[in-house]
């Protein structure tokens, strides 16, 4: 299983440079460098509430659990957040603007593999010593802290995990002859069992399904077998790509049998992440590695389990969105007291966990509303197994359309062309500059 590095590792973790500001869309943004810092000793441990009015963005993958929170806070807070929910595709753009013209919100989210860059860009206030403060902080999601942290500087909080897991359609795979309370030990019996449901021949249904012309989808839910086989995806310092080694070959060599025998659900070579998992959603796949998030939306029974490696084991893409105080806010006091409330017991199990997501923080997994479904504790277990690859440069190199990651993938499991070593290197360029 994976196991992340301890806080104290973080904190002595090299910082992270920009990587261009025209590539994230912060062209406007004047320089690099970090944000301004809070004064910890002007500002109590749980901020100020004091009628003040907050504004926060977020992007709409994550509106629901946002509302939730947002909506929690202002029932029981004189402070008052004005949310504004933006559509993905834009977020990017709307964050370099404001940046660039000094208008952030006092509160944004960001999606945890963008939180390098707009870190070192300076757009979030460091807030190492109010997090220092907090009792618990060394229970808090290490992947989202290690994504936010640069040298003693910490600038980001965890907003709303989303887990990447492997979940299985219960009465196809019992009809398919399997145990439906039997998560997949390896990825081996992940395959069979996708084998068996498309081997039954039910009108619509498949095995499994992916998105292969999706690089945000592939490293979600591919990157977790790596670290499930006690292998990583990239070198420590986020520069180079470990992704021509023994283990991803073979997971690549399990999907190309699946791609070849079918058992793929239609539109998954050419998926691009509008839709991936549509067809699970509607009943019509058996099993796929799939976003946490979604489980309560189902409307029928799921199992739930980490995903597993190629001999055993399991992990998470420790994915979703984090928090912080932007460098524009003059109410850090204030947008502090949302945070440390974020954090708190109250927020992470009466809103969180009592709406069905998983917790931030490791002490709190095993709660009352957890308990109540063991696929909630799967969810919060893996949570702590698993990671968050952090790169400079990793949007260029693995989620943007036509990235070498995606080459790679299509190369390998579609027999596009290429070889994988000449693919990763390509990877290697990016990650490097």
């Amino acid at each position: 299983m994976k196991t992340t590095p301890a806080r104290s590792a973080l904190r002595r973790a090299a910082a992270i440079t920009a990587v261009g500001a025209v590539a994230l869309g912060l062209a406007a943004c004047s320089g690099g460098g970090a944000g301004g810092a809070v004064d910890a000793e002007e500002i109590p441990v749980e901020g100020v509430d004091d009628g003040s009015t907050l504004t926060l963005w977020t992007r709409a993958p994550i509106e629901a659990q946002a509302h939730l929170l947002v909506d929690a806070y202002n029932e029981t807070h004189e402070n008052q957040v004005e949310l504004t929910v933006v559509p993905n595709d834009d977020y990017v753009a709307k964050v370099g603007a404001a940046a660039g013209s000094g208008e952030l919100p006092d509160l944004f989210a960001a999606d945890v593999v963008y939180v390098p860059n707009w870190a070192d860009q300076g757009l979030f206030a460091d807030m190492a010593p109010l997090i220092d403060g907090l009792d618990y902080a060394d229970q808090i999601n290490e992947g989202h802290m290690r994504a936010g942290t640069i040298d003693d500087a910490e600038y980001t909080l965890p907003f709303v995990l989303d887990l990447s897991v492997m979940m299985w359609n219960k009465d196809l795979v019992e009809q398919a002859g399997f145990d439906p309370e039997q998560a997949p030990e390896t990825l081996a019996d992940f395959a069979e069992i996708a084998r068996a449901v498309d081997g039954l021949g039910l009108d619509g249904v498949s095995g499994t399904a992916t998105g292969l012309n999706c690089g945000g989808c592939l490293v979600f839910t591919w990157f977790p077998s790596v670290w499930a086989s006690g292998e990583e995806v990239l070198s420590e310092d986020g520069t180079e790509s470990l992704l021509d080694a023994e283990v991803p070959a073979e997971i690549y060599d399990t999907w190309r049998g699946l791609a070849e025998d079918g058992v793929l659900a239609p539109g998954s070579e050419d998926e691009t992440g509008a839709t991936w998992v549509a067809a699970f959603q509607e009943g019509k796949v058996g099993i796929m590695p799939y976003p946490a998030t979604l489980l309560p939306a189902l409307e029928f029974d799921a199992g739930v389990a980490g995903i597993p490696g190629v001999d055993g084991g399991a992990s998470t893409f420790v994915g979703g969105d984090s928090i912080g105080i932007s460098k524009d806010s003059e109410l850090a006091p204030q947008a502090w007291n949302f945070l440390s409330w974020l954090m708190s017991e109250d927020a992470q199990v009466d809103v969180l966990a009592a709406g069905g997501n998983a917790v931030s923080r490791a002490d709190l997994t095993d709660n009352e509303y957890a308990s109540e479904d063991p696929r909630l504790v799967a969810i919060n277990e893996v949570a702590t197994q698993g990671s968050t690859p952090v790169a400079r440069n990793f949007q260029q190199a693995f989620n943007a359309v036509g990235s070498p990651w995606v080459t790679l993938v299509r190369n390998a499991v579609l027999g596009d062309g290429g070889t994988l070593e000449d693919d990763n290197a390509l990877i290697d360029e990016i990650l490097a500059q």
